[in-house]
């Protein structure tokens, strides 16, 4: 038997799409999954988006008050995919309200931010998870048990790559994201609060680290009206970029590795260049988000010279094996959410937690707040 779970949206833009036709999607590719999702409410602030969202993707209701949300007895589960500086709001006062919470990250501005909710969503009893998807392609899953198992030796360093240009052009409008009180580190929090969970899930705690960061691009035009995504507003009063365009920084693992984790918002002519590249003793493990269904393997015992060999993730990785029937076939982004959504939805109906957590968004957290620390200082900062 199937039960309804109704589950509400909090913030429509892309993301809210993205979680809504994850949603969706669950039955086609879990069906046996023994509770099935029934979009109840959307939320959005800007005037008729609510609206559109509810009639073109089958909510039964609209609101531009997320408050209502809290106080829906037919909502069980929420999303929230709205602005940072709304998470902490939101995230607790869900939680409180006994519902089940998936939030995308980095769960508001500060380490303090994502504890608040993390805290909230214990003492309540639900399930919380969060959206650090790229840990959910079958190939980093992958990547993950390889490393673990010895085959490429003990690692000795790894080096993470976030680069894209969503916000390369100098007409790009100043949106919440480039403000310190809405939209909190920049580019730490956008992309390389990704880069710290992929870190940690494929090696461990991260004892400390130094960093640099960046604004490259100073000054934006104000938009004139409601925004969504990364659009471009020229002509607008201009106003300062207050967070950080560009973040490097040297990572020391607890196990003795090394790491490099460099993240960038303004990279012309990169566009969602995120991989990773792990070496160890006897071998080496690489992956890029564009050829997401792939691996870069090295492993033997010749040490020099030894051949690289490309590796095609198949329904023995992860949760390949919902999407595709064999090797080589493509999965794509928006599958990564589904799984996201599967682990989120199986969490509620066993009432034990599959995937991220809330606990995981407070790790990425304190390394991004160390992060910020580290590059005001100028010195190492231990985690």
């Amino acid at each position: 038997m199937v039960d309804a779970l109704g589950v509400a949206v909090i913030g429509f833009g892309w993301m809210g799409r993205v979680h809504t036709q994850a949603y969706a999607r669950l039955p086609h590719h879990y069906p046996r999954l023994p509770l099935r999702p029934r979009l109840i409410t959307v939320a959005e602030e800007v005037p008729g988006r609510a609206e559109e969202a509810a009639e073109r993707f089958g909510f039964a209701s609209a609101t531009r008050d997320w408050r209502e949300v809290a106080a829906d007895p037919r909502v069980r589960a929420v999303s929230v995919t709205a602005p940072n500086f709304l998470h902490r709001e939101i995230g607790v006062a869900m939680a409180e309200a006994g519902k089940h919470l998936w939030i995308e990250k980095p769960v508001g501005l500060t380490a303090g931010d994502a504890r608040a909710v993390a805290d909230a969503v214990a003492t309540a009893g639900v399930q919380g998870a969060v959206g650090f998807n790229y840990r959910n392609a079958p190939a980093v899953e992958s990547a993950r048990e390889l490393i673990a198992s010895g085959e490429i030796g003990t690692v000795t360093h790894v080096r993470i790559r976030l680069f894209s240009d969503y916000a390369a052009h100098p007409d790009g409008a100043l949106t919440w994201r480039y403000e310190r009180e809405r939209g909190g580190s920049g580019v730490l929090g956008d992309l390389a609060s990704h880069g710290a969970d992929l870190a940690r899930f494929l090696l461990g705690d991260i004892a400390a680290l130094t960093a640099d960061t960046a604004i490259f691009v100073p000054e934006r035009a104000r938009p004139s009206g409601a925004t969504a995504g990364h659009a471009l507003a020229s002509g607008g009063e201009p106003g300062p970029v207050e967070n950080e365009d560009y973040v490097s920084c040297l990572l020391r693992f607890a196990s003795g590795a090394r790491g490099v984790l460099e993240a960038c918002r303004v990279s012309v002519g990169e566009q969602n260049n995120y991989g990773f590249e792990v070496h160890g003793t006897r071998g080496a493990v690489s992956w890029d988000f564009r050829r997401m269904n792939e691996l870069r393997v090295s492993r033997g015992t010749t040490y020099q010279d030894q051949p690289v060999s490309t590796v095609y993730v198949g329904p023995g990785a992860g949760e390949f094996a919902a999407f595709q029937p064999g090797a080589a076939n493509a999965m794509g982004y928006d599958d990564l959410k589904v799984i996201e959504a599967y682990r989120f939805v199986r969490s509620i109906a066993e009432g034990t937690p599959y995937g991220t957590t809330l606990a995981d968004a407070v790790h990425s957290a304190t390394v991004l707040d160390a992060m910020a620390e580290s590059a005001e200082s100028g010195r190492w900062v231990s985690l």
